[in-house]
């Protein structure tokens, strides 16, 4: 009868044999939901209550009254080939003339390694003859995205990475590149996790021997699993940043793209500054569909602003796609860029 009072069984009424559709509600039943209902909430001492904070936040909104330049571009914004060739024809000369018209003072193209080195040799002149700095490119030709590579220990596999080393270091070179990005390839089915991780940092310390004498360094990219490539190993920032501090050397070091962590993690400002002594590059893309600042979700005014409020000051390339297919949506990501140049430099001055 003890279960009957919270509804749990039937109790035979006036002699009837027990039905199980039908319930009997007791008094029992409704003294302990009252009971329920008017106990006393004893705060625990182990659980910390909600904090909001309060003041001003600590950068600048992106209201209409901010004072956008319209001269060179105070941060080093890197455009890529395609980007404005609705606005400056498919040659890539003409392209690069007209970012610097615009106002950019940088570059990136990841397939610089591939093109052949008479054509690398003319877009280096052309960005020395309009001051555009060159940002990274690609080694290792892609190598590691069909099957695992540096997640092996295969020797070979290794060896063929060094070759593709020397190449990058041929082409930055000639086209003044610092820096390259370098992408581990696809995991290893069957291999611990950890394991992987020791044989790509054995696989990346001849590699930075080999940059030291030039003067070069290979930035290490997570790139996202959750959408755009699901066999890639080195997926998450922290993962990155771990290999960086194994190696230790200055060849080394994290290129943060707010795209790939937005997918992988968000708490973008947070991992930010917990792996911040690595980062040496950065690259930007909102999500979703990975166009340009202020297409997505990603609050790239503040982004931006704790970035140069850092001190960072070296280059961000615009690794995304233009809004729409004209000229008219090139001209509109210019004009946000302006924006986000604006609110940059007012956090550097704070």
């Amino acid at each position: 009868l003890e279960y009957a009072a919270f509804g749990m069984i039937d109790v035979p009424v006036q002699n009837q044999p027990i039905s199980r559709r039908r319930l009997v509600q007791t008094g029992g039943a409704a003294s302990f939901l009252a009971a329920c209902s008017e106990r006393e909430w004893t705060p625990d001492p182990n659980h910390a209550p909600d904090k909001f904070s309060h003041g001003p936040t600590d950068y600048t909104i992106d209201t209409a009254d901010v004072v956008v330049s319209d001269g060179p571009f105070q941060t080093k914004f890197a455009p890529h080939f395609g980007q404005f060739e609705d606005s400056a024809g498919p040659d890539l000369v003409d392209q690069l003339k007209f970012a610097a018209d615009q106002g950019f003072r940088a570059w990136e193209d990841n397939f610089m390694p591939r093109r052949a080195p008479q054509d690398q040799d003319r877009l280096a002149r052309a960005m020395d003859d309009f001051g555009i700095e060159m940002g990274v490119f690609v080694v290792g030709d892609r190598q590691g995205w069909g099957k695992p590579t540096l997640t092996t220990g295969d020797e070979s596999a290794v060896e063929a990475f060094l070759e593709q080393i020397d190449t990058g270091i041929a082409c930055a070179e000639r086209v003044g590149a610092k820096q390259m990005t370098v992408l581990p390839g696809q995991y290893t089915p069957g291999l611990r996790r950890q394991y992987q991780m020791a044989n790509v940092v054995e696989a990346l310390r001849p590699a930075c021997d080999r940059l030291a004498p030039h003067g070069l360094s290979m930035v290490l990219e997570p790139i996202n699993t959750k959408v755009d490539f699901p066999p890639v190993f080195l997926d998450q920032t922290y993962d990155a940043y771990l290999i960086c501090k194994a190696l230790d050397r200055p060849e080394c070091g994290l290129l943060f793209d707010v795209y790939h962590q937005q997918i992988m993690a968000g708490n973008i400002l947070r991992d930010m500054d917990a792996c911040w002594d690595k980062i040496t590059y950065f690259q930007l893309g909102d999500h979703p569909n990975r166009n340009g600042p202020g297409t997505g979700e990603i609050n790239f005014s503040t982004v931006l602003q704790h970035i140069a409020a850092k001190g960072f000051d070296g280059i961000i390339g615009m690794e995304h796609g233009v809004n729409t297919d004209d000229a008219a949506g090139e001209g509109q990501m210019i004009a946000r860029y302006r924006r986000l140049d604006a609110l940059m430099s007012i956090a550097r001055q704070a």
